[in-house]
């Protein structure tokens, strides 16, 4: 997610000082979620944990819905600003799970927002998560070609499955290791660059 699509999930036609007033939002509620997540609360209740009127966040924010994933795409490009990675493909994505362990609130928002966005009338996450995933595998797909093109990885596998594959293992095994915090989630998800080898 960049900066700029960051920005656009609030309301449009801000002022600067209201562009920076929102983004001071989404700095403290990303405190507020890491360790615990949305946690069903409402966004009265989310206005009250950042210290804010509940009016407030209606004037920058249309629905809790739509601010619940502001936070987590904040958050996200936050992440990729402090910390960026020149890995690909696998250790790439084994880094992410790997940082989320210390968030595991994030990890649940993420988790609630994308089982949310499947609701009829989510159209906010339903947008954030669709374009997220085609980019994610649109990034990978062209990692995996160029993997198999130099005999790195196994070709009797479309690269585009490849990545579909390692998407799901990771959203999936993170979703494991919330129920059940001692799966090795980084030793399990590093099984599958094994997987990927080709056959002798």
């Amino acid at each position: 997610m960049t900066a700029s699509a960051d920005a656009a999930l609030g309301r449009p036609g801000l002022q600067p000082k209201g562009v920076a007033r929102r983004q001071e939002i989404l700095d403290r509620a990303i405190g507020v979620f890491q360790e615990r997540g949305a946690d069903g609360t409402s966004l009265r209740r989310i206005a009250e944990a950042l210290g804010v009127s509940h009016a407030a966040l209606l004037h920058y924010f249309d629905s809790r819905e739509q601010l619940l994933v502001a936070v987590y795409a904040h958050a996200e490009a936050q992440r990729a600003a402090l910390a960026p990675s020149s890995s690909t493909g696998v250790e790439a994505l084994v880094e992410a799970a790997v940082a989320n362990v210390e968030v595991p609130g994030l990890v649940q928002l993420y988790t609630t927002l994308l089982a949310a966005s499947l609701e009829a009338g989510s159209d906010v996450g339903k947008q954030h998560f669709s374009t997220r995933f085609e980019r994610l595998r649109a990034r990978l797909t062209a990692e995996f070609e160029a993997d198999q093109r130099a005999g790195r990885i196994r070709t009797d596998v479309p690269a585009a499955d490849i990545a579909a594959l390692l998407v799901a293992s990771s959203d999936g095994l993170q979703i494991q290791w919330l129920l059940e915090p001692s799966l090795e989630l980084e030793n399990t998800l590093r099984s599958f660059a094994a997987l990927l080898q080709p056959p002798t």
